[in-house]
């Protein structure tokens, strides 16, 4: 298997996973803010919906300036939906027959003309596309407990769900 069908394979299951989360949040949630220096959950939601289209793009250049974060606040959860979908897709169309030579070359990120740092892409794109994701759905499921909002299964049982367990046959 190709270093991009592995990162594909990844992609595509922590997919369902982040869908679960994603799943259990309601329009009236969006504004919450678990502390002031916390982005709202609806922005939270929003970023985790749209990393992995967007560093996908970023992680293939050879060399990037630094970007500068705003979060925009979502109107609904449906447009956190549509973003997600359409992040996968990015994702997977510019992840999909990428070689592993171009996956070991080096990615740079620059802030005007010094650079920032320097490492594979492979690195990049484990990192930021997929390690930073899992950070920050992490995040987002603490902000659906702070609401009293049942979490989904993620690697297994959650306190309010237990694929695992025996179901009923009753």
């Amino acid at each position: 298997m190709s270093l991009s069908e592995s990162l594909l394979t990844e992609l595509e299951q922590e997919t369902q996973i982040t869908r679960r989360v994603l799943e259990r949040i309601k329009d009236e949630h969006l504004n919450f803010k678990p502390h002031p220096k916390s982005r709202t959950l609806g922005e939270l939601a929003l970023h985790i919906a749209t990393v992995p289209g967007a560093v996908a793009a970023m992680a293939i250049q050879d060399k990037v300036q630094a970007p500068t974060f705003k979060d925009p606040s979502p109107n609904s959860i449906q447009e956190i939906h549509d973003a997600l979908e359409k992040s996968i897709a990015r994702a997977k169309e510019v992840l999909s027959g990428v070689s592993d030579e171009v996956l070991h070359s080096s990615w740079t990120m620059m802030l005007g003309d010094k650079e920032i740092f320097s490492q594979p892409k492979l690195q990049v794109l484990r990192s930021i596309m997929l390690n930073h994701w899992y950070h920050h759905r992490g995040q987002l499921s603490v902000y659906l407990r702070e609401l009293d909002v049942p979490i989904p299964s993620i690697y297994g049982p959650s306190a309010d769900e237990n694929p695992l367990a025996a179901q009923d046959p009753g």
